[in-house]
C-alpha cells in the first residue's frame, strides 16, 4: 500500500542577501513516518520549517498539505489545516500554569475567546489533562511553566502542540538544552505520544545518536539543497555526510 503524502514541497527557493537558504528544495513527507533533517549550521533546515508553517514566504516554489496549497497562508491558518510546530525554545506562557497553557491552545484552536477566570471551565479540560498524562507531566499541571526544568518544558510544549490536533508536527531540535542523561527518556515519551495520537513528525537534529535511534528516514541539507535522503544507516554511512555533517 502506498503511503499518503502529507506535505509536498516543490522548488522552494529563498535567499537572504547573499545567503541561499533554500535552493530548489523538493521533499515529500509521508504519513506515519519520523523524518529527521540534518546538516551543518546555516544549511537551511530551520528555514524549511519556517516556510512549511507560514512564518516565511518562499521567493519561488510551493508547499502543499494533503493536496491543498498552503504557501501563501498565515501560520494560524496552517495550524488549523493540521500542521503544528514545536520550536527549539519552548513557546509557553511562563506565568501561567501548565494546564492553562494547554487550555489556551485548545481555546485558540476552536476559535473560542474566553476570559482567564473561565478558562478552567472549558469542555476540553479533560482532554487536556489526558494529554498531560500522555507526555508524563500530569504531576506538574498546576505549576507555572516558568518554574519547570527544561526537559519538562519540552514535554509540555509537545502537549501544547498536540492540543492543536495536528496530523503533522514539525520540531526544531526537540531535546536541545536538555541534559544528556535525560534526552533519550524525553524522546521516548515524545515518540510514544506521537504514535498514540497518530501524528507524523519531522525533526531537525544535530545529535546523530538521536537520529539513528528515532528516525525512519533522514534528509541531509547542505547550502539550501537536499544532498541525499534515505534510511539512517545508509545516509549516516555515506563518506560525504560523515565528513561534512557528522565531522568524522
Amino acid at each position: 500500500m502506498t503511503a499518503t503524502v502529507l506535505l509536498e514541497a516543490r522548488g522552494l527557493a529563498i535567499r537572504f542577501g547573499g545567503v541561499v537558504a533554500a535552493d530548489g528544495i523538493d521533499l515529500d513527507v509521508l504519513e506515519g513516518e519520523k523524518l529527521a533533517i540534518i546538516g551543518p549550521n546555516g544549511a537551511g533546515k530551520t528555514t524549511f520549517l519556517n516556510i512549511a508553517t507560514g512564518y516565511l514566504k518562499p521567493q519561488a516554489g510551493t508547499v502543499r498539505f494533503l493536496g491543498r496549497e498552503i504557501t501563501a497562508h498565515r501560520p494560524r491558518d496552517i495550524t488549523r489545516f493540521g500542521i503544528a510546530r514545536a520550536f527549539q525554545i519552548p513557546q509557553l506562557f511562563l506565568d501561567h500554569t501548565v494546564i492553562e497553557n494547554l487550555l489556551i491552545a485548545a481555546a485558540g484552536h476552536s476559535g473560542r475567546t474566553t476570559l482567564m477566570q473561565s478558562l478552567h471551565d472549558l469542555p476540553e479540560r479533560s482532554d487536556m489533562e489526558n494529554l498531560l498524562d500522555l507526555v508524563s507531566v500530569r504531576d506538574v499541571a498546576d505549576r507555572k511553566a516558568g518554574e519547570l526544568p527544561e526537559g519538562k518544558r519540552k514535554l509540555v510544549d509537545i502537549a501544547v502542540a498536540l492540543a492543536l490536533k495536528p496530523r503533522l508536527l514539525l520540531m526544531d531540535e526537540p531535546t536541545s538544552g536538555v541534559a544528556s542523561s535525560e534526552k533519550f527518556a524525553i524522546m521516548d515519551i515524545l515518540v510514544a505520544a506521537l504514535a498514540k495520537q497518530r501524528v507524523t513528525s519531522v525533526f531537525v537534529e544535530h545529535d546523530m545518536d538521536m537520529v539513528t535511534r528515532y528516525a525512519d528516514r533522514v534528509a541531509v541539507w547542505s547550502a539550501g539543497k537536499i544532498q541525499m535522503s534515505g534510511p539512517p544507516a545508509e545516509v549516516l554511512a555515506d563518506p560525504v555526510v560523515r565528513e561534512q555533517v557528522i565531522g568524522i
